[in-house]
């Protein structure tokens, strides 16, 4: 089976501007049901709802945004109890928003032998541990697409339980929701064609336009170089799409000179198009955790415990699988460390 994973995540592109169009257009379908081998389909809510919280979420202004996001969450627990936990087993299914099309994180893969692609990449095999772990069954999942802006919305309003969606942990968006303990480490870095004169992040960006995902950690990283001058003031950072997965189209299209977003979705994005590359080194230290409610304490602590464990069996091969063909066989540098405390 893995032999066939690997094969799958080798296959390059999606077969130009055209079907990348396609496949963007689908995210915008906000809350799109995905069917896939397993899963539920019987309507049950899968909800945030509104138990009651029990532990302590840290606030926001206690999370020093230069050193401390991916250190903020709660101690990892084994306990089986607990509102959101005791909602998800009720509902016998684990509501997810992922991506669809995200290259080896998660996408459906176009040159799949069955009759309809099922989700995969190294995203939704966290999810499918997940389920495993607190519903004894790696399928009882019920997938959501979910817009690159519309994550957190997703989590407020109830429509999923949990965003698995190389969510990137920040102190701004601790206001609005919970997250795990990091479980992969990535840096902002540049997208742009082979040809171009952009060298990365700074003065080569000047006179550039440059897209970015709407309420991504891209944009509001843009927007303070601007004002500390570590970005040029020429550079134009207007644009903000819903999903990511747009501004590589825009660029394709000749819209946009350059795309700024996470290196390991921007390695993802050259290895669909040989004609763009990434310029530069990363320009940040960024941590990707599984974002919760605020309200469910118990399920954040579950979830760093699933984490706690994956990241000793089966992170490795997950790796391997999906993102050593893009990032390099060597994962030291993806692998996120043992967070240096918790919070009780």
């Amino acid at each position: 089976m893995n032999a066939v994973r690997r094969l799958r995540a080798g296959l390059k592109g999606w077969g130009g501007v055209g079907a990348m169009a396609v496949l963007c257009a689908l995210t915008l379908v906000f809350a799109l049901v995905l069917p896939v081998k397993g899963t539920r389909g019987d309507g049950a809510t899968g909800t945030g709802g509104q138990g009651v919280a029990r532990g302590t979420q840290v606030r926001a202004d206690e999370c020093d945004t230069m050193k401390d996001p991916e250190n903020q969450s709660p101690r990892p627990s084994s306990n089986e109890s607990g509102p959101a936990i005791e909602r998800i087993r009720n509902n016998d299914v684990l509501t997810v928003g992922v991506d669809q099309n995200s290259f080896r994180w998660g996408y459906r893969d176009p040159n799949s032998s069955k009759d309809e692609a099922e989700l995969e990449g190294f995203d939704i095999d966290i999810v499918h541990r997940i389920a495993e772990e607190i519903l004894g069954d790696r399928d009882k999942v019920r997938f959501r697409a979910i817009p690159t802006s519309q994550r957190i919305p997703a989590l407020q309003d109830g429509i999923v339980d949990m965003v698995v969606r190389t969510m990137t942990i920040s102190c701004d968006r601790m206001k609005d929701v919970a997250f795990s303990q990091p479980y992969f480490k990535t840096g902002q870095q540049v997208l742009a064609p082979k040809s171009s004169t952009i060298k990365g992040y700074g003065k080569t960006l000047a006179g550039k336009k440059i897209c970015t995902a709407a309420t991504s950690t891209a944009w509001s990283t843009l927007e303070a170089g601007k004002k500390s001058g570590k970005l040029p003031a020429s550079a134009d950072i207007s644009l903000t799409v819903p999903n990511q997965l747009d501004c590589l189209v825009r660029l394709q299209l000749g819209e946009v000179d350059a795309v700024v977003t996470d290196g390991a979705l921007a390695a993802s994005q050259a290895a669909q198009d040989p004609t763009v590359d990434l310029k530069g080194a990363p320009f940040t230290t960024e941590y990707y955790g599984v974002a919760m409610n605020l309200k469910d304490a118990d399920l954040v602590r579950r979830v760093n415990q699933v984490l706690v464990d994956y990241l000793k069996d089966g992170w490795q091969d997950s790796y391997d699988t999906w993102l050593s063909g893009t990032l390099g066989d060597d994962s030291a540098q993806s692998r996120p460390p043992s967070p240096q405390q918790y919070r009780d």
